[in-house]
């Protein structure tokens, strides 16, 4: 093959390549102006669909429109009806206030008629009144003054008796019935407790061999004696008593060590200054020791628990202290156990009765060192020491010091006059005895219209016999009443006093 065939084959692949490319771009005009024809039909086809969903919702709309203007003149309707149902109803009531309001207008005027009519009447009643007042006053030859202070005297009078003796009856019933409960308690509570009598007393006597024991005792120039009550704080007196010597403290512990350590030193033999120092001091430590175990025993034979060590240790010395010939422990721990039979009887506390009889005489063993009363004291120095609050009032009030804030404190009360009145619990001197006696017939003499006194079984009775002249059933009853009173704040005594006032009536008459 030659040159010339090769460059006409040349021209014909060229020739043939563009007519290739025209007819390729030519399909691809014809394909895409048809792409263009389809997304224009596609885009009438979704506008005709737009038109015919907003012609929809335009008639959708209408109706909404249509339904909410039909629902608005519906209500509408209803509520105009409604207007004019409270305009009518208001309306009525109109009408009716005004009925009212002519009815009210015409009962004013009857009544201001009526008012006239009473007032001329209550006009001529007040004359009436000062015309009768008048004549009876010249009938009576009294003023209204005069006449109004007798009639309330007699008034007074007869109410006067008439208190007096429902006061009498109604007291009679009480205490009678109160008797018989209160007779029946204190037995059951007696019976079940049943504790022996006490006669324990606490005594200042030591019991020497010989009376040449008393010159050792006293020493060279008193060194011996002396040295003894300057380390024990007591007071020793060697007299003509044979083979005894007498020891004076008011504090009772400490007379009871003075006692250990003398009674030791006697029967060693060896008294001097030094030696009683130290046989004083190792006393102090075993009554120090009985005083801790007499107030674990006193918790345990009562029955009660819980309580602070210094309260326990200050119970304890009470062992050592007596009223009346009463053993003050021993008496606490019966108080105890009468509370708790009281207390289970009538359904209080058990534990807090317990608990305050136990310890209502706690200030008995520190009122010799301390301003105050027992009661005081006591309730101080529990209250300090952590004790249940209404404990503390029952300390403080079993002798009405204070007023009571529980029946428990009232039972405590009752517990302690059971165990100092029952028969063989107390005894007291001849002296004692005829002081107190003498003090109750010059207590009840002090009052006005008091004639005569007489105090009766052994002083727990004590009559008074008043003049009739002076004193009326109702003074006799509040005669009892103030002496009673008197004799609590006044004086000591143990169990109760009853204070009886007689009033005698004499009628007498002349035959002639």
């Amino acid at each position: 093959m030659n040159g010339g065939n090769i460059f006409l084959w040349l021209l014909l692949g060229l020739a043939a390549l563009v007519i290739g490319i025209a007819i390729g771009y030519g399909i691809r005009h014809m394909q895409h102006l048809r792409q263009l024809k389809d997304k224009h039909d596609q885009a009438d086809h979704i506008l005709v669909e737009a038109r015919e969903k907003a012609a929809e919702l335009e008639l959708q709309a209408k109706d909404k429109v249509l339904q909410m203007r039909q629902s608005a003149d519906a209500e509408l309707a209803r509520r105009r009806n409604e207007i004019n149902k409270e305009e009518d109803r208001l309306q009525r009531r109109r009408e009716e206030n005004d009925q009212r309001t002519d009815r009210l207008e015409k009962r004013e005027q009857t009544i201001n008629k009526r008012q006239s009519a009473l007032d001329k009447r209550a006009n001529d009643v007040e004359k009436l009144y000062e015309q009768e007042m008048q004549e009876l006053t010249r009938i009576a030859q009294m003023s209204t003054d005069e006449a109004r202070t007798q009639l309330l005297a007699e008034v007074e009078k007869d109410a006067r008796n008439d208190m007096a003796r429902i006061i009498r009856q109604i007291e009679a019933e009480a205490r009678e019935e109160g008797d018989r409960r209160a007779r029946s308690l204190i037995a059951t509570a007696i019976q079940r407790v049943a504790s022996e009598s006490v006669s324990e007393v606490t005594t200042s006597t030591v019991s020497i061999p010989s009376d040449e024991m008393k010159g050792r005792i006293i020493g060279r120039n008193g060194r011996n004696i002396h040295a003894f009550e300057q380390a024990a704080g007591v007071d020793v007196i060697v007299d003509d008593t044979p083979e005894a010597v007498t020891i004076s403290c008011f504090d009772s512990v400490r007379r009871e060590v003075a006692r250990r350590a003398l009674q030791k030193l006697v029967n060693d033999g060896r008294i001097h200054p030094a030696y009683v120092e130290k046989v004083l001091k190792t006393e102090q430590k075993e009554v120090d020791k009985i005083i801790n175990e007499a107030g674990d025993q006193a918790m345990y034979d009562a029955g009660v628990s819980g309580l602070h060590p210094e309260v326990i240790k200050m119970l304890g010395r009470l062992k050592f202290r007596t009223s009346y010939g009463q053993n003050q422990l021993s008496h606490a721990v019966e108080v105890a156990k009468l509370a708790t039979v009281i207390a289970s009887e009538l359904g209080a506390d058990v534990e807090i009765s317990k608990q305050a009889g136990l310890l209502h005489d706690l200030g008995k063993a520190m009122d010799h060192n301390v301003e105050g009363t027992h009661a005081q004291l006591g309730a101080e120095f529990a209250k300090r020491y952590g004790v249940n609050t209404k404990v503390v009032n029952a300390i403080a009030s079993h002798h009405h010091e204070v007023e009571q804030e529980t029946v428990e404190a009232v039972i405590a009360e009752a517990a302690d006059a059971i165990s100092g009145a029952r028969p063989g619990a107390r005894r007291e001197s001849l002296e004692q005895y005829i002081k107190r006696v003498r003090a109750l017939e010059e207590i009840a003499n002090t009052h006005k219209g008091v004639n005569q006194s007489y105090a009766l079984q052994a002083g727990r009775e004590i009559r008074i016999f008043v003049k009739p002249e002076e004193i009326d059933d109702l003074e006799s009853i509040r005669l009892s009443r103030d002496i009673a009173k008197q004799i609590e704040e006044t004086m000591q005594y143990p169990g109760q006093i009853k204070v009886t006032v007689i009033r005698e009536t004499r009628a007498i008459d002349y035959a002639k």
